[in-house]
């Protein structure tokens, strides 16, 4: 598609319009960021809350470099041949999560083809790190499929993360073209290898985009799908276009219609189930209540 081709965005609902921060708080967390050298998806993938969550003081952080090895059709994260881990990114990580008081931190990552186990073990390592030293913290860990590895996965759950999410994304029929490098089954394939391992010893977590085609039967398919599953927690938010190259909205969908899902899956069974155009798969995270949480093993 040629710069001419491109089609001018629609403009935003008055749902969807945000205030820029006044708050020292935003300037405090983009220092700290910079001071640790720290990449969060808040800035890769431009997420609109960001504003809102930096200055609340929090942040997601987007650990194994800002270079993704897929190029998924949604994601504003750039696509490019990644860097060398860095081995000291763990401790600066669980540094930030001690300096900014966090009770719940989530953590994610590129994906990272290019190494064997995916980048499983530094996940890890950045668990063990965050744990070590914020011994009080909710872990949240929204990982990639790992291309459906049973090792890579058993190596994130070794480290004991309080949640695990790993995002559906979209609906079956999308999916190719949402995100063509990952496939409908193997994520809840993934979600569905949780369970089998950890029980009711761990939270698992997904999450869908709507306004990118999808109808209501085939969103109401894919929750039961997740149930099926096992999947806890689920989010429900608004897809917008990261930049012109990116797919295109179809449909605004309304907070009314939004509210409606909330209860249609709360009636399906998912203990928890945040659900708006704002929401991120970590927007408010810390405001799901861990309920005698499943203990780490």
């Amino acid at each position: 598609m040629t710069t001419t081709e491109l089609k001018p965005r629609p403009r935003l609902p008055e749902w969807l319009r945000v205030a820029l921060p006044t708050a020292d708080t935003f300037s405090r967390t983009r220092s700290l960021l910079d001071e640790l050298k720290l990449h969060t998806v808040c800035e890769s993938a431009k997420c609109p809350n960001h504003w809102e969550c930096w200055s609340r003081g929090t942040a997601t952080f987007m650990i194994a470099g800002d270079r993704c090895t897929r190029a998924c059709h949604f994601c504003a994260v750039n696509t490019a041949k990644p860097l060398a881990l860095e081995a000291d990114e763990p401790a600066r990580v669980a540094e930030a999560v001690r300096r900014m008081k966090l009770r719940h931190v989530v953590i994610t990552a590129v994906a990272r083809d290019d190494l064997a186990d995916g980048g499983a073990g530094h996940f890890a390592q950045t668990i063990e790190a965050v744990r070590r030293l914020n011994p009080g913290t909710v872990v949240e860990v929204l990982v990639p499929d790992f291309n459906g590895s049973d090792p890579s996965i058993a190596v994130v759950l070794s480290a004991n993360p309080h949640i695990y999410n790993h995002n559906l994304e979209t609906v079956r029929r999308l999916t190719p073209k949402v995100r063509h490098r990952a496939t409908y089954d193997r994520s809840l394939s993934v979600l569905r290898k949780v369970k089998e391992r950890r029980g009711d010893t761990i939270f698992t977590k997904s999450g869908l985009m709507l306004g990118l085609g999808e109808t209501e039967a085939e969103l109401f398919r894919a929750l039961r799908d997740l149930r099926a599953a096992q999947c806890d927690i689920l989010t429900l938010g608004q897809y917008l276009q990261p930049t012109l190259r990116h797919l295109p909205v179809v449909e605004f969908v309304t907070p009314e219609k939004f509210a409606g899902y909330k209860l249609a899956a709360e009636a399906m069974g998912f203990i928890h189930v945040a659900s708006g155009p704002r929401v991120r798969s970590s927007y408010h995270a810390d405001e799901f209540p861990l309920p005698a949480a499943p203990a780490p093993a």
